[in-house]
């Protein structure tokens, strides 16, 4: 009389070499299921970084443009350096230049502006550049017109990656 345990292995022996070919052919296929997923993750990756370079820089667009449409004469230098922090290389150079200028404006008129609405489009994008066109409809508030003016901007903006980050380093309006 046999017990426990030694009866699945007499079984199993009286089967012949059945389980063996088994125990085979699913480690073959859990070799091809493991290539099969990795070549789709090689697929997935850079495809999913496009994705974030491409979210990451929209977004670092768009935050310029919310900037440079909503310098408040109440904060005004604040407001410049927002737009400057988001910027580098010659763009930054000329905004930091003109700092003045756009200060000393916007305190007189008593400018405010408030932002509606922002819309940002990737053009053109690789490992650390990116072309964004972005527009942005706003109401600038004065003393001399207090119910507001409706204002309409598209820029385009050429961006760099610097450190991970991405900032403005190309600017212009777009007719």
């Amino acid at each position: 009389m046999k017990y426990g345990a030694t009866d699945a292995v007499d079984a199993a022996a009286s089967r012949g070499r059945g389980g063996g070919v088994t125990v085979i052919v699913l480690g073959v296929l859990a070799v091809v299921l493991a290539a099969a997923v990795g070549v789709v993750g090689l697929r997935y990756r850079p495809a999913h970084d496009e994705n974030e370079r491409r979210a990451a820089a929209t977004q670092a667009a768009r935050q310029t443009g919310v900037n440079l449409a909503s310098i408040d004469y109440r904060s005004v230098q604040q407001g410049i350096d927002r737009v400057v922090g988001g910027m580098t290389g010659d763009i930054k150079n000329q905004w930091s230049t003109q700092a003045k200028i756009i200060a000393d404006t916007a305190t007189k008129t008593k400018a405010t502006s408030q932002v509606q609405q922002v819309r940002a489009g990737v053009v053109s994008l690789d490992e650390d550049s990116a072309e964004v066109i972005v527009a942005i409809s706003a109401t600038t508030t004065s003393p001399q017109v207090p119910q507001g003016t409706p204002r309409n901007w598209r820029f385009a903006m050429g961006l760099t990656r610097v450190d991970g980050r991405w900032l403005v380093s190309k600017m212009g309006i777009v007719p």
